[in-house]
């Protein structure tokens, strides 16, 4: 696969930049490889990565492996090319030198390639931090300045547990993490006083969510911690795109556990857990007009108004090309007919596209036609099929049938 992805890259060559600078939107040579590369036309990209059943992103990072190893890591291919080194070992050291120079790229292919089917990833790093060292002197000392200051608060929204939770790291100053550690140890003492019966851990969670919105906790403690000066609480403001059927609308008991998927984040959780996040005495409710995905919406003008716009959204959820995995609410809505040729500004001839695909759909021979709402039937420059829905992507690509007894 990576010599296929090398031929189609050497394919698309492009021999340099334009005099101008390139085009933003239409289809472009770029670098995606390390220094002495060659460039490759973009649009080439989502072909190889759609044939193959990758995302744009992995097909982009395949093709950029397989430039980097043939063109910058030759001892390494060649071990690739001979089987004596595994393909992901080589894509490994592969990602690590893309951004380095011609002279410090030669130097870990030097090191490496005799040992690189057993170098463990601190290794590896090691021997690139040496060869950022020796070649290039002004980036290693860019590094040197930015890791001075480590400290940093990182929220993880792209791994939310079906409870509703997301993990937290963060690295303080010694005082600022003395005095938020203080700070939880009172908000958590106050909820059990309060009566609580939930673990430390968790009453310490709540108090942080508590602090995020500014409040505070009453003025009593018990003789062990000091009272903290309580302050005017904040609103919480939730808004919540809850996806449910007609039926889970109902009073019944049999539908108080049933299953809402939130929006941005991406999560499922269950009706008792939006409940809980919505009840609290501090939250805010707004209620948006419910959208019938059923209905259908047509405009005069060429200007896609909110809520013929927000309903694309929740109907597709995402970009509609093949294996692209980006999210709609981010995305561009796409005229399918164009409106210069007549096409409608309706939500049965729209649908949401990320930049690349829209720019790839407009500057291209790719096409595609919705065949109902929410499903997507594409064709490529060269005559792949996909069908696209809200399950995913297939290929429909006829194959060459091999004659009886071939």
């Amino acid at each position: 696969m990576l010599a296929q992805a090398l031929a189609w890259a050497h394919l698309h060559q492009v021999a340099s930049l334009d005099e101008g600078g390139v085009a933003t939107w239409g289809d472009s040579p770029i670098p995606i490889a390390g220094e002495g590369a060659p460039l490759v036309s973009e649009f080439c990209l989502y072909e190889i990565a759609a044939a193959l059943g990758l995302t744009p992103e992995a097909g982009r990072y395949l093709v950029a492996h397989a430039l980097e190893l043939h063109h910058r890591l030759p001892r390494m291919w060649e071990r690739v090319r001979s089987g004596s080194l595994p393909t992901w070992r080589a894509r490994r050291v592969a990602d690590k030198t893309i951004a380095l120079s011609v002279e410090a790229a030669a130097y870990v292919d030097a090191q490496v390639a005799q040992y690189a089917p057993r170098i463990g990833n601190a290794a590896l790093d090691r021997l690139v931090d040496e060869a950022i060292a020796r070649y290039m002197p002004e980036t290693a000392a860019e590094i040197a300045e930015r890791s001075a200051d480590g400290r940093h608060v990182s929220i993880n929204h792209q791994q939310v547990s079906f409870a509703g939770t997301s993990l937290l790291q963060a690295e303080l100053d010694l005082p600022d993490a003395l005095d938020l550690d203080k700070a939880l140890q009172v908000g958590a003492e106050q909820q059990k006083a309060l009566g609580s019966e939930e673990s430390l851990d968790v009453r310490r969670s709540l108090a942080l969510g508590a602090l995020a919105r500014g409040e505070q906790f009453l003025g009593f403690a018990s003789p062990d911690v000091e009272p903290v000066q309580t302050r005017t609480r904040k609103t919480r403001q939730i808004v919540l795109h809850v996806h449910l059927s007609d039926r889970a609308l109902g009073d019944s008991a049999v539908h108080r556990d049933g299953i809402g998927r939130v929006e941005s984040p991406n999560i499922l959780v269950t009706s008792a857990q939006i409940a809980a996040w919505c009840g609290a005495p501090e939250s805010q409710v707004i209620v948006r007009p419910v959208i019938d995905l059923n209905q259908h919406v047509s405009v005069e003008s060429y200007e896609i108004p909110d809520r013929l716009r927000e309903q694309v959204i929740l109907r597709d959820l995402g970009c509609v090309a093949p294996y692209c995995t980006k999210r709609a609410r981010h995305a561009d809505i796409d005229h399918i007919l164009e409106w210069i040729l007549g096409g409608s500004t309706g939500d049965l001839n729209l649908a949401p596209l990320c930049r690349g695909h829209h720019r790839l759909k407009t500057f291209s021979t790719w096409t595609y036609t919705m065949l109902q709402p929410g499903s997507y039937l594409w064709r490529s420059p060269m005559n792949h099929v996909y069908f696209r829905d809200g399950t995913g992507t297939r290929d429909l690509t006829p194959r060459p049938v091999d004659p009886p007894g071939g």
